[in-house]
């Protein structure tokens, strides 16, 4: 049943004779486009699946316990100021903004520990403190990732990159910043110490990247960091995805929850609008996908050749990892584990053949890494009072290899092994303190978001599929079709879906021009 967030339409009769936008799927990057065309004078309807708005940055609760699904920091926060400010809003007034001190600390097998802050003498003090030696090349690293900031966020990240011409002017810069070489090779010349190359090339796992292979030009997220800070919204990043809500509706724009697109409709090469499950047509003069890039062009596109990104080429793509997530809610333990901050980072034994693992042999291994959630020590709404709110991820293959884990199976036996080792390195007696309890596994990931072999972050960012390598903001499949999100261009995270957006913006003609077609 198709249920709308506010059935009132603001300046209804104004924009009847606005060109019409269709948004499949309410994710940040689909509201985030939403909002910029509302903006333009479109006439926006969003339309998604679930039964609220956010896609992974959306929530969900338990027994009086609040959990956040996907995302849990900000970075790079002007991107949502200047996305409002496109809005004639104001996101401040919209979404309270906490900065993070520290933003995650990180534990090795060891017992040795290293903890982020934005602060540069703290941080230079951390290194110091674990290996002297390596000051001079950490202070070497930090100037390289601000290089890589400049060209490869505010430059690249933030137009598009779908004509060839454009990939073949910046091959110099890219060749003069060393974009062939991994993220960990780059850390690993400037550092020699194995813990602080980990620290300083996990990074692209959060966009779902094997820090082996991704490009170095990700070595940027270390200066996001250092330049921006960490945030938290208070509420989560679901606070985020419900005020994009109010700004699309407040612009006369609909958001339609449980509506699922089935395929995207096509008249002479151009998409004029979209089928959804129920067998509903909603025409439309430009339709913008924030499905998954892979879904977009193999299903919702299925009854149409494609000329780039075919079955076979989808095929051969190198996909992100798949994600182990256990939300679990704790009684009475406010005070308890004080060790143990908004954001923990456990490293097992292994890091390269972990990943090895992960993205290249299809293993579930019997040790695990894992980035722990405790947002209860920054919001106490998220929990009932004196309690707590976790979750823990742990990296794991995605769907699409050989022999893919059976996660009917495997899943209550690897929660088990994560309890196991939060108890053992972080949550002493964990287990004497569960309440509610949920666990999302890539099969969940494959279900609930159509996620091609429930991958968390779509096509891996590899050099050559990134950039002009990657699914395009303008597709090249259909005239009027766009796509955005993490699957496009930039890529995933936060920073990148939301600049997808702007990218967007800048594509789109104007909707006088439009509405004279």
């Amino acid at each position: 049943m198709l249920t709308r967030l506010d059935p009132e339409m603001s300046e209804e009769a104004a924009r009847a004779s606005a060109p019409h936008a269709v948004v499949i799927g309410a994710g940040l990057g689909g509201l985030a486009s939403a909002m910029r065309l509302g903006a333009r004078g479109y006439r926006v309807s969003v339309m998604d699946r679930l039964d609220s708005p956010g896609g992974r940055g959306s929530s969900l609760m338990r027994d009086g316990y609040r959990f956040d699904l996907g995302p849990t920091i900000v970075t790079v926060p002007q991107i949502f100021r200047e996305l409002w400010a496109a809005c004639g809003r104001d996101f401040d007034a919209d979404v309270d903004l906490r900065a993070l001190d520290p933003f995650y600390e990180i534990r090795w097998p060891d017992g040795s520990t290293f903890t982020a802050r934005q602060d540069g003498d703290a941080m230079r003090a951390e290194v110091a403190r674990l290996s002297p030696g390596d000051l001079k090349g950490y202070d070497a690293f930090v100037r390289d990732s601000e290089a890589r900031y400049w060209f490869g966020f505010e430059d690249l990240g933030r137009r598009s990159m779908h004509r060839l011409v454009d990939l073949i002017k910046v091959l110099p810069k890219f060749a003069w910043l060393r974009a062939d070489r991994s993220v960990y090779a780059h850390a690993a010349r400037r550092v020699k110490d194995e813990r602080l190359r980990m620290a300083l090339s996990f990074h692209p796992l959060f966009i779902g990247g094997d820090p082996f292979n991704v490009t170095s030009m990700y070595t940027l997220v270390s200066h996001l960091e250092k330049e921006f800070g960490v945030h938290y919204a208070m509420g989560g990043v679901d606070a985020i995805a419900r005020a994009m809500g109010r700004v699309v509706e407040d612009q006369g724009g609909m958001i339609l929850q449980g509506a699922e697109v089935d395929e995207i409709l096509l008249k002479e090469g151009r998409a004029r609008g979209v089928r959804l499950s129920s067998g509903e047509i909603v025409t439309a003069d430009i339709v913008v996908s924030n499905a998954d890039a892979g879904h977009t062009y193999d299903h919702l596109l299925r009854n149409h050749k494609k000329r780039r990104w075919t079955p076979a080429r989808l095929r051969r793509a190198r996909w992100s990892m798949g994600l182990f997530v256990w939300y679990f809610g704790t009684k009475g333990t406010a005070e308890m584990w004080r060790d143990a901050g908004h954001h923990t980072i456990l490293n097992g034994p292994r890091y390269k053949g972990l990943v090895r693992d992960i993205f290249r042999t299809g293993k579930l291994s019997e040790d695990m890494s894992l980035y722990v959630h405790r947002p209860s020590v920054t919001d106490p709404t998220v929990a009932p009072e004196g309690d707590d709110t976790f979750y823990a991820l742990s990296p794991v293959p995605h769907l699409g290899h050989a022999n893919p884990v059976d996660w009917q199976a495997e899943a209550e036996p690897y929660r088990q092994k994560v309890q196991k080792v939060l108890e053992e390195q972080l949550l002493p007696g964990l287990g004497d303190h569960l309440t509610a309890s949920d666990v999302f596994t890539p099969e969940t990931f494959r279900d609930r978001y159509l996620s091609p072999h429930g991958t968390g972050f779509s096509i891996e960012p590899r050099i050559l599929q990134s950039a002009w390598f990657r699914p395009h903001n303008v597709s090249e499949e259909a005239q009027g079709l766009y796509l955005v999100g993490a699957g496009t261009h930039p890529g995933a995270g936060l920073p990148g879906v939301i600049s997808s957006a702007e990218v967007l913006d800048k594509l789109v003609p104007d909707a006088e021009t439009v509405r004279g077609r």
